[in-house]
């Protein structure tokens, strides 16, 4: 491409030279010509007008006299009617470049010089335009050169950008060129680039989620299974199977969310939910109850529900079912002693709270805790993240309301008729 447009170029400045440089040529030369003729022409007329003059006295024409008239490169004859021709100064041997004025007495004077000094200055003239050809051909080939350059490097930049998109790098370069064109490819590659990424981010966050999120869920109901290969009661076995279905019906809601969660990740519908509804909270904090407590039993620890009963919330029953699974898995895991998951409505929102008596958030994690990949106990740092998401995508809230002992919060909007205190 650089050794096109530099021939491309060069090929239109020749043209341009030649176009314009051989008629400026053959202009230049008869400029010359006729300037050097009207020249002798002014020199002749002015002999005749002085040797008419004395012709007119009655005095003869004076060679002395003449030779003043006479440029001293140049020479003259002055041919007198019955007179031989009288020569002022010394008319050369080679090629001469004559002009004759005739006067009106039948005289005339002839004023000439060497050919060689027209001839001189045709060739300077015709030099300074080859001089100035040739600066601007070498001017058009470097002009050339550095626009190839100009052009060809961030063609070759934007070729490299896309290759690193083909290979799996979708980092932006955010690098413009000065040229519009070529800016707007640019532009375009890396809002692609920014696009891919987004894209890339959400399968990777969709991946994580789902192996931590679908964890609990699992767990919960391979113990109900177990728990129904058991037992050999069909009132257990009933009361346990209608468990492990709920949590079946869990298990669906939270892959769906993630998949929703996903598709918003990576650039696709309104993150608004859609799905929210008004919630019994006491019949979700108790299905919550019924699946941990094996857990905590094994565990010889307690957990126990406190608080105004009966309130009624705006949420995914799915979504405020996981947000309290991560909030008593953390407990259970993290924490020490009995658990207590509170209930309260404040202002315009219900507040369903849990607390252990554990050591509590450690004070370089506390502003941080709900950040990804932060984690305290060695453990994936994604649970509190995913449930502030899913909380915030009900139009509610997840908070760390104290660090010692530590207390988490979940703040949803209360249904319209319930009562504020």
């Amino acid at each position: 491409m650089r050794r096109r447009l530099i021939n491309t170029t060069l090929g239109v400045v020749l043209v341009v030279v030649a176009v314009l440089g051989v008629p400026l040529a053959f202009v230049e030369t008869h400029a010359i010509e006729n300037t050097a003729g009207d020249s002798l022409k002014a020199e002749a007329a002015r002999i005749l007008e002085v040797v008419e003059l004395r012709m007119a006295s009655g005095e003869h024409s004076d060679a002395a006299l003449l030779r003043r008239q006479v440029e001293p490169h140049r020479y003259a004859i002055v041919r007198l009617p019955g007179d031989p021709p009288l020569v002022i100064g010394d008319k050369p041997s080679g090629r001469v470049f004559e002009k004759t004025m005739p006067g009106e007495m039948g005289d005339s004077v002839t004023v000439g010089e060497p050919r060689e000094r027209v001839t001189t200055k045709i060739r300077e003239s015709l030099l300074l335009i080859l001089g100035v050809a040739l600066l601007a051909v070498a001017a058009a080939a470097a002009l050339a050169v550095w626009q190839a350059r100009r052009l060809a490097r961030p063609l070759t930049d934007l070729a490299e950008t896309a290759e690193r998109l083909g290979s799996g790098d979708p980092r932006p370069r955010h690098r413009r060129y000065g040229v519009p064109e070529l800016d707007r490819v640019a532009e375009v590659l890396d809002q692609s680039a920014e696009r891919i990424a987004r894209m890339l981010t959400a399968e990777r966050r969709l991946a994580a989620d789902a192996s931590h999120q679908l964890r609990t869920p699992l767990t919960a109901l391979s113990m109900r299974l177990e728990e129904i290969i058991a037992t050999e009661d069909p009132e257990i076995v009933k009361e346990e199977a209608a468990i492990a279905l709920s949590q079946v019906e869990r298990l669906t809601d939270v892959v769906q969310r993630l998949l929703t969660s996903s598709r918003r990740g990576s650039g696709g519908r309104d993150p608004r939910n859609i799905s929210a509804v008004t919630v019994r909270v006491d019949d979700v904090i108790q299905q919550q109850i019924d699946e941990w407590r094996p857990n905590f039993r094994e565990a010889r620890r307690s957990i126990r529900v406190e608080g105004e009963r009966g309130l009624t919330a705006v949420a995914t029953p799915g979504a405020l079912s996981q947000v309290l699974a991560t909030l008593v898995e953390n407990t259970l895991m993290h924490g020490a002693g009995g658990v207590n998951i509170r209930t309260r409505i404040t202002g315009t929102s219900v507040v369903v709270e849990v607390e252990d008596e554990g050591t509590g958030v450690p004070d370089e994690l506390g502003a941080r805790v709900f950040e990804r990949a932060v984690s305290g106990h060695n453990s994936t740092g994604l649970g509190l993240a995913v449930a502030r998401d899913l909380a915030e995508a009900d139009g509610g809230r997840l908070e760390l309301l104290q660090q010692r002992p530590p207390v988490f919060a979940v703040f949803l909007a209360a249904h319209p008729e319930e009562p504020h205190s």
